[in-house]
């Protein structure tokens, strides 16, 4: 016997909707579509358009990944002009059972059911097979959160906000980094160095620091609407070397991060990568810059050595994490 679940997950810029098939205990993807958010006065007009558009019915459960902390069933995100909730959400789809749960979280969720062919390994290690895992994820910010082993191959979700906690330099230059932004930002999160962002704040410390003139044609690119991805193209391609310092220092901070939350969950099982910066400076990751930042951890650098750390190539991995919780639901 089959059964449907919807799948959310939400974003400032895009949400993505999904209707799955359980059967057998296992998740087949129904139907997709991607919408532009900011189009839409709330979630529930997003749902009432999906829904229409297609023949399904009976869906059972829905668990939607939001951006922010989910505290009590309900979600304000700080970049969306709405108000989400799971009682809310729950009414607009006929009385069915809905979660909500921080995006990250849906990425944690998802993770473990990926195929090895929708990850890059970076660090093979030594990993047990089911132990803690931690994943973390810079794009438009970043995300932190961590998933406890329990018995057999069950998981217990930790969320987390990881990616507002104070940013720890390592070394003069990363120390004069933090006083370049405490001046402009006053408290420094992780997400001001470790995010879209953060990758031309960055920048914009290197090159005020430099003896070396922004090229005509880097100032053209950043102007054109998307600096970070222009810094992140003049870096690979070896076009400027300020950029290519910026990127090589990113690498760096994103590793001391990501070891960090390591430490803090003890990812024996794995550390994951996500997000939408890690797959376009794969080649990057893979320079060892990541890796030095992972491990430099005084004492227990040679435990670091043993996790397995994986760069995750599949955009759509928080909405399959959203649709396992909603068959959980089932």
């Amino acid at each position: 016997m089959s059964r449907l679940v919807l799948a959310g997950d939400v974003g400032a810029t895009k949400t993505l909707l999904g209707i799955f098939r359980e059967e057998d205990r296992q998740l087949s993807l129904v139907r997709e579509h991607r919408f532009a958010t900011p189009q839409y006065p709330s979630l529930e007009s997003i749902c009432a358009e999906f829904m229409a558009a297609g023949p399904e019915t009976g869906i059972g459960a829905a668990c939607f990944g939001v951006p922010g902390p989910v505290i009590g069933g309900t979600a304000t995100p700080s970049n969306i002009a709405w108000q989400i909730s799971d009682k809310a959400m729950s009414s607009a789809l006929g009385g069915i059972p809905v979660m909500l749960v921080n995006d990250l979280g849906a990425t944690a969720l998802g993770v473990v059911h990926l195929p090895e062919t929708d990850s890059v390994v970076i660090n093979h290690g030594a990993s047990l097979m089911h132990g803690n895992v931690a994943v973390i994820a810079a794009g438009t910010g970043l995300g932190e959160a961590a998933l406890l082993a329990g018995k057999g191959e069950r998981y217990h979700l930790i969320a987390s906000e990881g990616g507002h906690a104070s940013f720890a330099p390592v070394g003069e230059e990363q120390i004069e980094l933090l006083r370049f932004l405490e001046h402009e930002f006053g408290h420094v999160s992780w997400e001001r160095v470790l995010s879209g962002p953060g990758q031309v704040n960055v920048y914009r410390f290197l090159r005020g620091r430099s003896s070396e003139k922004e090229p005509e044609w880097l100032t053209a690119a950043i102007a054109s609407g998307d600096p970070a991805h222009a810094i992140t193209e003049a870096a690979l391609s070896g076009r400027d070397g300020v950029c290519a310092h910026a990127l090589e220092m990113f690498c760096a901070m994103y590793g001391a991060e990501a070891g960090n939350l390591a430490l803090k969950v003890l990812a024996l099982g794995g550390v994951f990568v996500c997000g939408g910066i890690a797959p376009k400076i794969l080649p990057m990751l893979q320079g060892g810059a990541f890796m030095r930042g992972f491990t430099h951890k005084g004492r227990l650098a040679t435990m670091l050595r043993q996790i397995e750390v994986r760069v995750v190539t599949n955009p759509d991995v928080a909405l399959l994490g959203a649709a396992h919780s909603a068959r959980a639901m089932l």
